[in-house]
C-alpha cells in the first residue's frame, strides 16, 4: 500500500533526484520485514532497524560505543537530576513540518504510554521545554544512563499525528498488533521514507530529498527490502545477484559465501542472548526451583553452539555478556544430565510431565533448530514437549499472550547496560511500570528487583557492577530462565556495496550512510 504520508515526499524525491549522478538502488533481503511502522509498538531489533532508516534518534551509538549527535546537536548536565539537550535546527519531517521541541515532548509522552518502552523511561520524572530548540530531561533520582536511554527517543511528527483518521480513531493511538494509523504511516526525519509496503512481500524506501544530514556519504536513493525467511534461499539470491545485501547469514552458509569472489562476508561478536523462559503461572512444576534447575542442567549449551551454530556463538549461563558491568565470571554453563535427573526426582517429578513450547522460525539464527534441540534434551529428563514454531509476525502476538509453557526470547541490551536485561526479562512483571514486559516466565524475586533499582541510581561503575553481578548470581541460582548462547552477527553483500562502515554490534545498520561503488 502507498502510505499517505509519503506520496508527496516520493514525488518530490523523484524530481529532486533527476540529474543526480551515481544515485544507487539497494536490493536487500532480511529474514523478515517490519511488523509495524510505529517505532513504539514493539521493542525489538527489527523495529529499531526500521527506526534508524526512517527516523533519527536524539543521539546514536558509534562503532566505538560513544554517543554521536543526531537530532541533538549537543548536551550538558545541569545538575545531578537534569540533562539539557540542544536540538538541531532546520530539520524537517517527511511531511514538510518543522522539527522542534514540541515533537520531542509529543514522543516522550507517547513513550510513557507504550507497554514496551515505558520501562526505559520510568526514571524520567519530567521533560521541560526551555525554548523551541532546547529541552531538559529531569530524573526523579540520579540516573547514570540518561544518554543511553535517549538513544531510544526517535522524535515523531506531532502535527502529522494530530487529530483523527478516516475511521475516527486518534492518529497517535498506540495499538499493539493492531491496524492503527501509526502502524501504517510514517513521518520521521530520517534518511528514508516508506513509499510502498505489502506486509510479508516487499517494502520500498525512497531517499528523503530534504534530509538534514548533508555530510552523510550515503548515495543510495532507493532500498527495496524483500523478506526471505529461508537462509539458503537468501544466500542463493545474493550469490545470483538478485539481491545486494542480506542478513542474517547463518554459520552453515559462511563457507559458501567466502567461496564466492562476488560477495563479502562481515562478521562481528554479538551481545544478544538467546534464552527460553519457563512460565510459572501455566505450569505448577515450574514454581519449584529444583525443576527449573533440572532444565538448566539438561540443556547442553556448548553442544548447541558446536553442532547447530557451528561455533559462531558463545555459550551463556547468564544475561550479561563479557564486557558488560553485570558479567559474573563465576557463572558458567552447567550441563550435567545425571544431576538434572536427580533434581527432577528430588522435586517429585521423576516420571516427568508434558509442556507446550513456542519459538519463532525466522527471528534468531537457527531458532527453530535450537528449539528442536532443546525439546530433545528435555525428553531425556522426562519432559515431553509439544513444540510449535512460526514466523516472527505470528510469534510476537503469541508471546505477548504467554501462549505456551516455554517460550524463546532473544535480547540485546540496546542501552549497552546489564540492567536492561533485568528490567525486561527477569523483573517481577508490572503492567503499570512496564517492568518485566518480556518476562513470559513470570519469574519474580523482590530482592533482585531491589538491587536492580539500586543499580539504576548508582553512578559509581564499580558499585553498579557489584550490584548487577549479584543479580546475575541470584537468577542463576534460582534458574529464573534458560540461557543458551550469545548470538554472533553476520551480514553479506555484493563487493560494490560497502556495508562494513555502517554495521555495528547493535545490529542497527545505518543505511542512510551506505555507499555503493560501481
Amino acid at each position: 500500500m502507498k502510505t499517505t504520508s509519503t506520496l508527496l515526499a516520493s514525488a518530490v524525491l523523484s524530481l529532486g533526484l533527476m540529474g543526480v549522478a551515481q544515485a544507487e538502488t539497494l536490493k536487500m533481503a532480511y529474514d523478515s520485514d517490519p511488523v509495524s511502522m510505529d517505532p513504539y509498538e514493539q521493542l525489538s531489533g527489527a523495529t529499531m532497524q526500521l527506526s534508524h532508516m526512517t527516523h533519527d534518534p536524539l543521539m546514536r551509538w558509534s562503532r566505538d560505543l560513544s554517543f554521536e549527535p543526531r537530532l541533538a546537536e549537543k548536551w550538558e548536565r545541569v545538575d545531578d537530576l537534569t540533562m539539557r539537550v540542544h536540538l538541531r535546527k532546520g530539520v524537517k519531517f517527511h511531511s514538510g513540518n518543522d522539527f522542534t521541541a514540541k515533537d520531542v515532548v509529543f514522543t516522550f509522552e507517547r513513550l510513557k504510554d507504550s507497554p514496551d518502552f515505558k520501562g526505559i523511561f520510568a526514571p524520567f520524572a519530567e521533560l521541560k521545554v526551555v525554548d523551541d530548540y532546547t529541552v531538559e530531561f529531569v530524573t526523579a533520582k540520579p540516573f547514570p544512563l540518561v544518554l543511553n536511554n535517549l538513544t531510544y527517543l526517535f522524535p515523531m511528527d506531532s502535527q502529522f499525528f494530530a487529530g483523527n483518521d478516516e475511521n475516527g480513531n486518534a492518529k497517535d493511538a498506540l495499538v499493539k498488533h493492531g491496524n492503527s494509523f501509526a502502524s501504517r504511516n510514517i513521518s520521521g526525519t530520517g534518511p528514508y521514507t516508506v513509499s510502498y509496503r505489502q506486509q510479508g512481500v516487499k517494502v520500498e524506501f525512497d531517499r528523503n530529498s530534504n534530509y538534514w544530514d548533508t555530510q552523510s556519504p550515503g548515495n543510495v536513493d532507493k532500498i527495496v527490502l524483500t523478506p526471505i525467511k529461508e537462509a539458503p534461499t537468501r544466500v542463493a539470491a545474493l550469490l545470483s545477484g538478485d539481491v545486494d545485501f542480506i542478513a542474517p547469514v547463518p554459520p552453515t552458509d559462511h563457507k559458501r559465501i567466502n567461496g564466492s569472489n562476488k560477495v563479502d562476508l562481515v562478521t562481528m561478536g554479538g551481545t544478544r542472548v538467546i534464552t527460553f523462559q519457563m512460565n510459572q503461572e501455566r505450569v505448577e512444576a515450574f514454581k519449584d526451583a529444583r525443576v527449573r534447575q533440572a532444565i538448566n542442567y539438561a540443556i547442553n549449551q556448548k553442544g548447541i553452539v558446536k553442532k547447530i551454530m557451528k561455533g559462531f556463538a558463545t555459550p551463556a549461563a547468564q544475561f550479561s555478556p563479557k564486557g558488560y558491568l553485570g558479567y559474573n565470571e563465576a557463572l558458567q554453563p552447567r550441563y550435567n544430565l545425571k544431576k538434572a535427573k536427580q533434581l527432577m526426582k528430588d522435586a517429585g517429578y521423576e516420571n516427568g510431565f508434558s509442556i507446550t513450547m513456542m519459538a519463532p522460525n525466522n527471528r534468531y539464527v537457527n531458532d527453530a533448530k535450537i528449539a528442536q534441540a532443546v525439546a530433545s534434551m528435555l525428553a531425556k529428563i522426562g519432559i515431553k514437549v509439544d513444540l510449535k514454531t512460526m514466523p516472527k509476525a505470528q510469534y510476537w502476538p503469541e508471546f505477548d499472550k504467554r501462549a505456551a509453557d516455554m517460550m524463546m526470547i532473544g535480547w540485546h541490551a540496546d542501552t549497552e547496560d546489564s540492567n536492561n536485561f533485568y528490567e525486561f526479562l527477569s523483573a517481577c512483571p508490572d503492567e503499570a511500570t512496564g517492568a518485566g514486559q518480556y518476562n513470559s516466565g513470570n519469574y519474580c524475586n523482590p530482592e533482585a528487583d531491589k538491587l536492580m533499582a539500586q543499580a539504576n541510581v548508582e553512578t559509581d561503575p564499580a558499585k553498579r557492577a557489584a550490584l548487577m553481578q549479584k543479580i546475575e548470581k541470584i537468577v542463576y541460582d534460582e534458574a529464573g530462565f534458560v540461557p543458551l548462547h550469545w548470538q554472533n552477527l553476520a551480514w553479506a553483500a555484493a563487493k560494490d556495496v560497502k556495508i562494513e562502515p555502517v554495521l555495528n554490534v547493535m545490529n542497527f545498520p545505518y543505511l542512510g550512510d551506505l555507499v555503493i561503488k560501481k
